[in-house]
């Protein structure tokens, strides 16, 4: 019983942390932002505000999967880890595939088909 409330103490403290954390995270990329706009962007570069952004960004999943997801306590075998990582991978595809189609979308309009298939004699 003392050792379950301890646990229960323990995820509770984990859960008031990464709370703590995200919105530290957040308000920081916030100010950073604030600050490029309200000083008519002579303070920081444009550059310097997307990688700021970009590395709290990072820090915020990382806070995430450890304090919400809890996936830096997970025993042997890694199976969320495993799963994370395949959900990345099919999303990783679908984006990738989709700016890949569309950006190709502009190279094959039906004239330049009906073209091409008359140039191979096919037509």
């Amino acid at each position: 019983m003392a050792r379950n409330i301890a646990a229960e103490k323990r995820t509770l403290q984990m859960y008031i942390s990464g709370f703590i954390l995200s919105i530290v995270l957040t308000l920081a990329a916030y100010l950073v932002v604030q600050t490029h706009l309200g000083s008519g962007n002579q303070v920081l570069s444009q550059p310097v505000v997307l990688t700021t952004i970009l590395v709290f960004a990072l820090a915020q999943l990382i806070v995430q999967l450890y304090f919400f997801l809890h996936l830096g306590e997970e025993k042997k075998p890694r199976y969320r880890l495993f799963t994370l990582l395949f959900a990345v991978g099919v999303v990783l595809i679908v984006v990738i595939g989709s700016i890949w189609i569309m950006s190709n979308l502009g190279y094959h309009t039906p004239s330049q088909v009906n073209s091409y298939l008359r140039s191979q004699g096919d037509l």
